[in-house]
């Protein structure tokens, strides 16, 4: 998933150290291009601004075991990553690691562009978050290791909710339809109690997985979508619900600059990537002055009463099919994803790969909301035309012809669904 980091859980007093970082030892060794005297790594400028300390350090346990290699970075902004691999997979130049939003691995799992790897070589594998797992898995062999998470959170006003006489955030999704519908009724017709964004597919499918559909499912070998079966079709319902009801803006919108016009003070709630809600609150956004000392993070309850499954994002590593030093390359990510490496990750504010450290994450009041939240979550069809599915915008488009009315829940439904099959299943 192509998305905007922030430090924003801010885990106390927690010391990255540096020489420890990738203390694992199991991956590579015996495989292709173990003997590599170089080996080039291609990650984004998250790695590069927020924590290179982690870089070096895997690069030192590298380097201790393969005295004299030459280990070689670069680092790419997430618009043009893409466009910059695809060329060089084009040539015998191939980086031998190059680090993927985890939407975007499957469109090049299917075409063979990343070699397979061996989830016993990485220390974390057995207990990689499902969603994360998913993303680097196709036809049954694996093809990527998780490096970090980003979960969703539900954020609100707590000054807001106060005036309105609520005293603490809600546990149940009575309680919050129940708070909003006060809240609203206080701040007037033209206040979002809840700024959801029509086209938010994210937020959405949460409330489809909730409610037991799911955007298409397998079977036979062959991928069908299913939006407009009872249980999706009730989960949109709900969704069209809340946009009905407590969304008062432009029923055209998607989420791409919610924590800007969060940051207007016109809106009490949104149900985002966690760092949005921080985001907002940086003076440069907060056009209220009142942010920084009044949100509230809390686990969004689901209409089905339990907690909300949430669209688990977050970055990859894989190794070209063209590298030459594969098993040189598995020992770098295994070094900097390995335990000391998610450590290092988890201080900076990323939720881990892993559900060990995602435990700990819950035990501590300042990360337990993004980490119970993350425990429940979906991930996209494994299919191999879903780039064609999201390129097309087919939910975007379902979601707004729903939100402003165009269509009933059930034919935008059922023409979202037709237009998946189309391409779904074609690579």
């Amino acid at each position: 998933m192509k998305r905007k980091l922030t430090a924003v859980i801010g885990i106390a007093g927690m010391m990255v150290s540096v020489a420890a970082c990738g203390g694992g030892s199991k991956a590579g060794g015996s495989g292709q291009g173990a003997d590599a005297k170089e080996l080039t790594v291609w990650l984004t400028v998250d790695a590069q601004n927020n924590w290179p300390e982690l870089v070096k350090a895997a690069d030192a346990a590298v380097k201790k075991k393969h005295p004299g290699i030459t280990i070689k970075h670069e680092y790419y902004g997430w618009p043009d990553k893409n466009a910059k691999l695809d060329a060089v997979l084009a040539t015998d130049k191939a980086p031998d690691v190059v680090e993927m939003g985890n939407t975007e691995m499957l469109g090049y799992m299917v075409k063979g562009a990343f070699a397979p790897l061996e989830p016993s070589e990485f220390d974390n594998a057995d207990a990689w978050l499902d969603g994360l797992k998913t993303s680097v898995t196709y036809d049954g062999k694996t093809y990527g290791v998780p490096y970090y998470a980003g979960g969703r959170v539900a954020t609100w006003r707590g000054d807001i909710a106060k005036q309105s006489g609520i005293t603490s955030p809600p546990k149940t999704y009575d309680e919050l339809t129940a708070a909003l519908d006060k809240i609203q009724k206080k701040e007037g017709g033209k206040f979002n109690a809840w700024y959801q964004p029509t086209r938010d597919w994210y937020a959405a499918m949460s409330f489809v997985y909730d409610a037991g559909g799911a955007i298409a499912k397998e079977e036979g070998g062959q991928w069908k979508a299913t939006l407009s079966s009872p249980e999706s079709v009730k989960g949109l319902e709900e969704f069209k619900n809340v946009i009905d009801t407590y969304m008062q803006g432009d029923k055209t919108k998607d989420e791409s600059d919610r924590y800007i016009v969060y940051g207007q003070g016109k809106s009490a709630m949104i149900f985002a990537a966690a760092w949005e809600g921080a985001t907002a609150a940086d003076p440069k956004n907060d056009k209220t002055g009142k942010l920084k000392d009044n949100l509230e993070n809390f686990v969004m309850p689901g209409p089905s009463g339990k907690n909300m499954p949430v669209f688990l994002g977050g970055s990859d590593l894989a190794v070209p099919v063209k590298s030459d030093a594969r098993a040189v390359a598995a020992e770098w990510i295994n070094a900097f994803t390995g335990p000391s490496g998610q450590k290092g990750l988890m201080a900076k504010g990323n939720l881990p790969n892993n559900k060990t450290d995602l435990a700990t994450l819950k035990s501590d009041p300042a990360t337990a909301v993004p980490a119970t939240a993350a425990e429940s979550n979906w991930f996209v069809p494994m299919a191999p035309g879903w780039g064609q599915v999201e390129k097309a915008q087919i939910l975007q488009t379902m979601l707004q012809n729903i939100g402003t009315g165009k269509k009933s829940v059930e034919a935008a439904a059922k023409e979202a669904d037709a237009a998946i099959d189309k391409v779904i299943n074609t690579p």
